[in-house]
């Protein structure tokens, strides 16, 4: 029986040292396992410290483009503004030449009589002046004398 005893503790030993090994390869393997997740996570931290750099820039760059887009859209709106003030200008001017159409066609048709009797009166004068003219123009012979300055003058029709 102490034979078997021994044989016992051999095997006990033998298995603690199955044991002992085993548990010796399953700590390797997850220190390896744990320095792959330690680098893995190294990494991860590096790339998100630069993606938050990258998206603090873009935030950045957002709020400046905000910033002109408000201010262009200010100055967009004084002109549209001065566009406004234009076109109630060019109503105003309009409604203005309609009144004083109307009131000169109300006029002119108040006073087409009179308007009629000074256009007839001035064809009057007209002719009457035409006339004189004609008159005043021609000689006693019914010649019509025209002088050039510079030039000689000819005997008129009937000296010799």
């Amino acid at each position: 029986m102490e034979n078997l005893l021994y044989i016992a503790a051999i095997v006990a030993a033998v298995a603690f040292l199955i044991l002992c090994i085993a548990l010796a390869m399953t700590l390797g393997s997850l220190k390896k396992t744990l320095n792959s997740v330690s680098e893995t996570v190294d990494g991860l931290e590096g790339q998100l410290q630069g993606l938050t750099k990258e998206s603090t820039e873009l935030l950045h760059k957002t709020n400046l483009l905000a910033e002109d887009i408000q201010h262009k859209s200010e100055q967009l709106n004084t002109v549209v503004q001065a566009v406004q003030g234009v076109g109630e200008s060019f109503g105003n001017l309009n409604s203005s030449v309609r009144r004083i159409t109307s009131s000169v066609s109300a006029e002119v048709e108040r006073n087409e009589d009179k308007i009629a009797q000074v256009v007839q009166w001035s064809n009057v004068v007209l002719g009457i002046r035409d006339k004189w003219k004609e008159r005043k123009g021609t000689g006693s012979d019914g010649w019509t004398e025209y002088t050039v300055p510079g030039q000689k003058r000819l005997p008129g029709p009937g000296t010799r």
